[in-house]
């Protein structure tokens, strides 16, 4: 468990207010540490008709409902990395945030006999506007929707909870 700025009882730090999340653990089979892969994603966001909305992508091939996400990159610092991903992913133009609102697991299907285990950064992406030509268009399907829509639609436990919890106007102080 670690202390997060974004849901949950509040804390003051030196010049900085702290809120305290509990960090679901995450549901990783047993595999041994350097077994375990790292990936970066962007939950983006916006403010439509004074609602919050999340854009959700399709996976390129079960065509579940996902966050833009994707492997470290070289010299990139992790918020940076989800950025581009996100463009890369949903042609999303915005401002990330440098901070970790929360992580979720999964196994990534590199084929039909290799499945890595997977632990996921979220950073939040204020979007400024989706541009239609993108590395992955055609590929893919995007959605706006509420968190909480959102969290019906994607099936990882602890990203579901990541998106019911998610308070953007906690980000923006």
């Amino acid at each position: 468990m670690g202390r997060s700025r974004i849901a949950g009882s509040k804390h003051r730090g030196p010049g900085r207010m702290y809120l305290s999340v509990k960090q679901p653990p995450l549901r990783l089979r047993v595999f041994k540490k350097r077994e375990i892969r790292t990936q970066f994603a962007a939950l983006c966001y916006r403010f439509h008709k004074d609602q919050v909305q999340v854009l959700l992508i399709t996976s390129r091939t079960s065509r579940r409902w996902i966050l833009p996400k994707g492997w470290p990159l070289e010299g990139e610092k992790p918020a940076d990395a989800a950025m581009t991903e996100a463009f890369e992913e949903a042609g999303v133009k915005g401002k990330p945030i440098d901070f970790c609102i929360g992580m979720y697991s999964y196994m990534k299907v590199m084929s039909k006999k290799l499945s890595l285990p997977c632990a996921v950064s979220v950073f939040p992406v204020r979007v400024k506007k989706l541009v239609d030509d993108f590395p992955e268009a055609g590929q893919r399907k995007r959605k706006w929707v509420t968190p909480k829509k959102a969290a019906k639609l994607v099936r990882e436990p602890e990203l579901q909870k990541i998106l019911l919890h998610f308070d953007p106007a906690m980000l923006e102080r």
